[in-house]
């Protein structure tokens, strides 16, 4: 089971944290990836961190402004929001999928995550 949480409102320019906690025999052998929601649109990758923590991979829409990282001993993924814009606004998903020991590869598309949180809502103001 995965729970995202850290969601909220906040001004344009802001920092938000959301975190994901994987709960579950094995976290640890699972890549974690965050993908948004946002009214009217398609969900869409955001960024995504392998088993061992050591790739990662971010949509260009984010890239500079956000930072995936994994706490092993917590079994939570977080994903520091910064330099936040209005069209970030959206319901915010942890997904993740077991993959293999050594597979570094993290995917983009929500077909080859198995679980999935209940979404957290960001909310970004001009």
């Amino acid at each position: 089971q995965l729970q995202a949480s850290g969601g909220g409102l906040v001004q344009a320019g802001g920092s938000l944290r959301l975190s994901c906690v994987i709960s579950g025999p094995s976290s640890s052998r699972y890549a974690v990836a965050w993908f948004r929601q946002a009214p009217g649109k398609e969900r869409e990758f955001v960024g995504g961190i392998s088993r061992s923590g050591g790739n990662t991979d971010y949509a260009n829409s984010v890239k500079g402004r956000f930072t995936i990282s994994r706490v092993s001993t917590k079994n939570t993924v977080y994903l520091q929001m910064n330099s936040l814009k209005p069209e970030d606004t959206a319901v915010y998903y942890c997904a993740s999928k077991q993959t293999i020991l050594g597979v570094e590869f993290i995917g983009t598309d929500t077909n080859e995550y198995n679980y999935w949180g209940q979404g957290t809502q960001v909310t970004v103001s001009s």
